[in-house]
């Protein structure tokens, strides 16, 4: 991590030369400085009074700001320059003069359109990981804050919502309370959902119950799943759906696996290949984060995994193995668990079927992965998604590193 700049660094010095001044007829050349100072000394001195005094003290910290302003004028920046100082060394000043930096936050009621879905059971974290997923809020931080803040606590209620995109905090919170924000009838199946979530998702948009959709599902050959299928897991496309009254659970799941079928069609995917392409690409969705780019990166770190003779090593793929669809975190024991037909820590090559639904993206750098030689990555802030991508162990740990100060810092939940 870079050094913090130093106030040169903020201020740099300028190269012009400083105005010239009058000279003084008694002696040398003198400075702008020095005849100001002289024209002082000649002026007679008058006591101030003692409130004066006292004003000046109380208002010391008002002087820092003054002065700040001042070195901006005096190297010839103006008032564009301090914006400039402003606008690019924000956090260097508020720490110089002890200000608190506030969280990041949009402003206002945003504009566009984003749809969220809350099933039964989300906590305030999945809630505001959905928020921000769905370019919403801009700062995980900013809104789960203020949701810890209401009092009482604020009940979600499954459905889908329409709000705008990049909307303040408070606007996205009073937008999820007012009910002319849900919808019904639309289905919203977010990338990276695993088949037990897009049944919850289901069955709040349709009023089936979820053992209706289980029960339909229970044959993945017979909606044209090939039979290494393991289940209708990662066929399942991603989309927002909108159904027409009447339609029973099969119905409805077999719409969802032609979508399927016709984004892998659109990629050139041969039917003999779309189990092992859905296969990657649900991993690259739950590992690659919000970063369109990692993507593909991810999908290169995983093809020289393979190509190497590599173990995948995802530990999104022993989650999953172990019936934790929330989270990629691991245990040890997990990652030593070869009965786990999900291990990619213990066993070689693909998992034996998909661990999400995955979108065009992640099919597509699934077919497409980046040039890159690298075996490693890590995200090192989960709340932005960052993600450092390395080629030898020694910076993959270094990596590591990072994300584990982060996590001890930030306090996030998306660390749990």
């Amino acid at each position: 991590m870079a050094d913090e700049p130093r106030w040169d660094d903020i201020f740099p010095a300028q190269n012009s030369s400083p105005t010239p001044t009058p000279t003084s007829p008694a002696g040398p050349p003198m400075t702008r400085k020095e005849a100001l100072a002289a024209e002082a000394r000649a002026r007679p001195r008058e006591e101030k009074p003692a409130k004066v005094r006292e004003k000046k003290s109380r208002k010391s910290r008002k002087g820092w700001l003054i002065a700040l302003i001042s070195v901006v004028v005096i190297l010839g920046l103006g008032a564009g320059g301090a914006a400039f100082a402003w606008a690019n060394y924000e956090p260097q000043i508020r720490k110089l003069l002890g200000w608190e930096l506030p969280p990041p936050d949009y402003v206002g009621q945003g504009s566009g359109e984003a749809t969220i879905v809350i099933v039964k059971g989300d906590t305030g974290v999945e809630v505001t990981n959905s928020l921000l997923d769905a370019g919403v809020i801009k700062s995980f931080e900013t809104f789960y804050s203020l949701l810890l803040a209401q009092d009482p606590p604020v009940d979600f209620y499954p459905g889908y919502y329409v709000l705008a995109k990049k909307m303040s905090s408070q606007a996205a919170l009073d937008a999820l309370r007012d009910p002319a924000s849900r919808v019904e009838q639309t289905a919203l199946i977010p990338e990276g959902k695993s088949i037990d979530q897009v049944f919850e998702i289901l069955s709040t948009a349709t009023g089936i119950s979820v053992e209706d959709f289980k029960t339909a599902a229970s044959d993945p050959t017979s909606y044209g799943a090939p039979v290494e299928a393991p289940s209708l897991e990662g066929y399942l496309f991603p989309a927002t759906y909108h159904f027409d009254p009447g339609l029973d659970a099969r119905a409805v799941l077999q719409i969802l696996v032609n979508r399927t079928f016709q984004s892998l069609d659109a990629a050139g995917v041969a039917p003999d290949d779309r189990h092992r392409v859905l296969t990657l690409a649900s991993i690259i969705q739950r590992e690659a984060g919000r970063n369109t780019e990692d993507f593909y990166k991810v999908s290169r770190v995983f093809t020289n995994r393979l190509n190497a003779g590599w173990h995948l090593e995802s530990d999104a793929t022993v989650s999953y193995g172990t019936g934790r669809t929330h989270t990629v975190w691991t245990t040890p024991e997990e990652r030593a668990d070869a009965s786990n037909k999900y291990n990619t820590y213990a066993n070689p090559g693909l998992p034996i079927g998909p661990i999400g639904a995955a979108g065009d993206l992640a099919i597509d750098a699934a077919l497409h992965p980046a040039d890159g030689p690298w075996f490693y990555f890590v995200p090192v802030n989960l709340d932005t998604g960052e993600t450092v991508f390395s080629t030898t162990l020694a910076e993959h740990n270094a990596a590591v590193r990072q994300l584990q100060e982060w996590c001890r810092t930030s306090k996030s939940p998306n660390c749990q």
